[in-house]
């Protein structure tokens, strides 16, 4: 009976071994004998979708205790046009983190239009931006893709935002009565960031 253990064990392991070697960085896309079945299923996976190197997400840890929500379809596609305008404006996935971290933060990912007596001021959008503010007409700041790529403007015109804690990054662009909100919606941006930037 302790063999038959042993050799499951051995065998998992063995299994767990090969896929490990799959899913990491493949130089060499040639492959000369068949891999068994397990591997080549995560090698098709990871031949389709890169790697995101997370140490860049979340480059000095999250702050505080962080908040996390279950998301629909729709807020799934907000996250995707928030990553796609963060591309077209050519920065990179840290800058996706603080966009969709602020996004969680204003709207929980939805493109909210005027909520009446609920609403701040004349706020609306996934970022929550006022056209009295300057940030557009209410169908451009209630477009995601103009949103973000908002958002991002004032991003990159703060200096050394990409060494910054995010909420104090995101409230330099905001200016939010609760500037420390934004810090509890990072390790879940980056966790979406990790499973949509390649996607």
């Amino acid at each position: 009976m302790n063999t038959i253990i042993r050799n499951s064990v051995l065998g998992i392991a063995g299994l767990a071994f090969a896929g490990g070697v799959a899913a990491g960085p493949m130089t060499d896309t040639t492959h000369t004998s068949a891999p068994s079945v397990g591997a080549t299923a995560v090698a098709v996976v990871q031949a389709d979708k890169p790697s995101v190197d997370k140490s860049k997400l979340v480059p000095h840890g999250v702050q505080g205790a962080q908040s996390h929500i279950d998301l629909s379809d729709e807020q799934v596609e907000n996250v995707k046009a928030i990553i796609a305008a963060t591309k077209k404006a050519g920065m990179d996935e840290r800058a996706a983190v603080v966009s969709i971290a602020t996004a969680l933060q204003e709207s929980k990912l939805e493109n909210l239009g005027h909520l009446g007596d609920r609403n701040d001021h004349d706020s609306q959008g996934l970022f929550q931006q006022r056209p009295s503010s300057g940030w557009g007409t209410v169908e451009q700041i209630t477009d995601p893709e103009y949103s973000t790529t908002a958002f991002l403007k004032g991003l990159k015109q703060v200096d050394g935002w990409q060494d910054m804690p995010l909420t104090k990054a995101a409230q330099t662009v905001q200016v939010s009565a609760y500037p420390d909100h934004y810090a509890q919606w990072e390790q879940q941006a980056a966790d979406l960031v990790a499973e949509h930037w390649n996607s």
